[in-house]
């Protein structure tokens, strides 16, 4: 399974957010992991409209998450995120035309796979994600002045 860069980038976002542990810029986002200004505005106003992160405009403004980090589940970022495109053709009921669907098991097997995927991302939260000693290096890395 490929998560879309934009599911890459807002997993990024909220893990800044936790390390960051207040209000941050777009500017820091993009000059800490190297990723265009352009991309990180599509992905905060979404993790916004989501209720992940707040957003503020103006002076004193700025970005912050929105929910404890323990409330938030990986395995649900991914699928708000991805929309859930289906695996492969027979997936799709609208556009389906394998001809075979129906007589092989793949597409179970597949099922079973996405299935198992999204029960580990849904064991962890966002906290898991940044905590301990990766936090530690994380601060180091992404926010050096801290």
């Amino acid at each position: 399974m490929r998560l879309s860069l934009f599911t890459d980038y807002s997993l990024r976002v909220l893990m800044f957010a936790v390390l960051k542990g207040g209000s941050f810029s777009l500017s820091e986002v993009a000059e800490a992991y190297s990723i265009s200004r352009h991309h990180l505005v599509k992905v905060v106003n979404y993790l916004a409209r989501l209720g992940y992160l707040e957003t503020r405009r103006g002076r004193g403004g700025g970005i912050e998450l929105a929910m404890k980090p323990e409330d938030i589940r990986i395995g649900m970022v991914v699928r708000r995120t991805e929309g859930m495109p289906p695996l492969v053709e027979c997936f799709d009921k609208e556009h389906n035309t394998c001809a075979i669907n129906g007589s092989c098991r793949l597409k179970g097997v597949l099922a079973q796979a996405v299935n198992a995927f999204y029960e580990v991302l849904d064991r962890q939260t966002l906290r898991d994600l940044v905590s301990g000693t990766d936090a530690t290096r994380m601060n180091r890395i992404l926010l050096p002045q801290s």
